[in-house]
């Protein structure tokens, strides 16, 4: 079963005030295992998405959770730590390759599924970050907009997730020198689109999204999309145009009785 989650009435002052357990307790949380599921990664142009599920211990909840955006390094590395050591946790990794072969959104949804399922003992419900939740889970989901705002599960998926990928861009930065992986972790900043004009696309950067593209003298996931959407137009009209023809022409020599 999937769902959506509806921001329910005060929904937006708990939001500002930041995560907290009434998502997982409307779901009966305090007695039956609530995964969290985030992404990091889906924007920059360069590196993979990493997923990850997190099933909080509702009697040792963290202090300090919010999403991973709002927090320095260093409450994230601290959190990163507890939630790892006294939570049950499972990541999975969209590769380049993978986003390039699909498309971002298929790959993320494919890593969230992946760690889901990582997990040692499978979740009774999934509360997963956005208006998406992935096929192919082994247990009902709702997808929360806003989540890592909302849910403490969430936000500590959203902390795990961007702790690991920012060690992976770190790593790629000593892999692949020049880009400033490590600052900007792969997005699409002045300063990487100047080093990606300079020096070309590395193994690590994303061939369909636009920026990647346009050096390669590719075209990018969009465009493919548009001149997809563009032939399985023309099809469709040359059809109805087919059948149309064979209506005003009216049966053939063939087709008469007689």
């Amino acid at each position: 079963m999937t769902t959506r989650g509806r921001p329910a009435k005060g929904a937006a002052r708990r939001a500002a005030a930041g995560p907290d357990w009434e998502l997982e307790r409307g779901l009966d949380g305090d007695r039956r295992r609530i995964a969290g599921v985030d992404e990091v990664g889906r924007g920059p142009i360069a590196g993979p998405v990493v997923t990850a599920a997190v099933v909080l211990d509702p009697a040792r909840i963290p202090v300090g959770l919010d999403d991973s955006k709002k927090l320095s390094e260093g409450s994230r590395e601290r959190l990163f730590d507890e939630i790892c050591r006294d939570h049950a946790v499972a990541v999975a990794v969209g590769s380049v390759a993978r986003i390039d072969a699909t498309d971002i959104r298929a790959a993320t949804l494919d890593a969230m599924r992946r760690a889901v399922k990582g997990l040692a003992e499978a979740p009774d419900h999934v509360l997963v970050d956005g208006i998406d939740v992935p096929p192919g889970l082994p247990c009902p989901g709702t997808a929360v907009k806003g989540g890592d705002g909302r849910s403490v599960s969430i936000a500590a998926a959203s902390i795990v997730a961007k702790v690991i990928r920012d060690r992976l861009m770190v790593e790629a930065e000593r892999e692949h020198p020049g880009y400033g992986f490590a600052e900007h972790k792969g997005y699409g900043t002045e300063a990487h689109r100047d080093a990606l004009a300079r020096l070309g696309a590395s193994a690590l950067h994303r061939r369909s999204f636009a920026p990647v593209a346009a050096v390669l003298g590719l075209p990018s996931a969009g465009e493919r999309r548009a001149e997809k959407a563009a032939a399985a137009k023309a099809a469709k009209a040359a059809a109805t145009a087919g059948r149309r023809r064979g209506r005003d022409e009216g049966p053939t020599l063939f087709d008469r009785d007689g």
